[in-house]
């Protein structure tokens, strides 16, 4: 049975690099539904695509999905542009049925109102630096890169996981908040837009925290901590991981759905 939401929050899917978990973010999508699905910003890597990234059939397909909400479950799709996406400045504001490209929105969440935005203008860095943040990519993606085949050695030796880059990163980021103060201008921006909430992600860092009297959520990304978003029905908002997902999907029945034994039944030998 699939999981119904009423919104489904995901950013930062980077399609177009080597990297992205496109094929887990699909199927992810195969197990639920949502009234709402909202792609928070650099779901296409526009600058990877214009150096060394490639578009393949596996993005296609998530596209194909999403055309398939729309017209067979009539979901509403919100896409905002992020600082890598950001070619669709040619084209904004765009609407068509329910599909629609905006740079920000506001979503009423039982009786609160949240500012949804990808977070770039809000990153000094990416803003009055831009040289710098595409400088900072080159040594991110390398980083991926690293990070890909050091796991693959890791596997080989049957150790867990570990990421260089994301250990990296966060110190970077940690520089990045310390400049610009990243959430807490977000938080300051929901405030004057009257909110009670902010919905981002571009920092690649899940979260679900109170900011002051602001709740502040980030959707986190598709490259590394492959996490999601979701709003139910009454208005909880939730940080869902893939990763704990996919065990939820494998795990093996509780005992209380396991039929008792019955006389007649016979046991074949496997």
């Amino acid at each position: 049975m699939k999981k119904h939401y009423k919104t489904i929050v995901l950013s930062d899917l980077h399609l177009g690099i080597k990297n992205s978990r496109v094929k887990e973010v699909v199927e992810f999508l195969k197990g639920h539904s949502c009234d709402t699905l909202i792609l928070n910003g650099d779901i296409i890597d526009g600058w990877q695509l214009k150096k060394s990234g490639s578009w393949k059939s596996k993005h296609t397909k998530f596209f194909k999905l999403i055309m398939k909400w729309i017209a067979k479950n009539d979901t509403k799709v919100i896409y905002l542009r992020g600082n890598h996406d950001d070619f669709l400045d040619e084209i904004l504001p765009f609407s068509l049925g329910n599909f629609s490209i905006k740079k920000h929105h506001i979503l009423h969440s039982a009786d609160k109102r949240y500012y949804v935005v990808h977070g770039d203008i809000f990153d000094t860095v990416t803003t009055k630096l831009k040289w710098l943040a595409k400088l900072g990519d080159v040594g991110y993606t390398f980083l991926l890169w690293l990070n890909r085949h050091y796991n693959n050695y890791r596997v080989k030796k049957g150790l867990p996981y570990y990421s260089l880059s994301q250990v990296v990163k966060q110190k970077v980021k940690q520089a990045v908040s310390f400049i610009s103060d990243f959430e807490e201008q977000l938080a300051e921006v929901a405030k004057a837009n009257r909110c009670h909430g902010v919905i981002c992600g571009h920092i690649h860092q899940p979260a679900n925290k109170m900011i002051g009297n602001i709740h502040y959520l980030n959707s986190g990304d598709w490259v590394e901590t492959l996490s999601a978003l979701v709003e139910d029905e009454a208005g909880n908002w939730e940080v869902i991981f893939y990763s704990e997902w996919i065990k939820s999907q494998t795990a093996p029945a509780p005992e209380s759905m396991i039929a008792p034994a019955t006389e007649g039944w016979v046991l074949q030998p496997a």
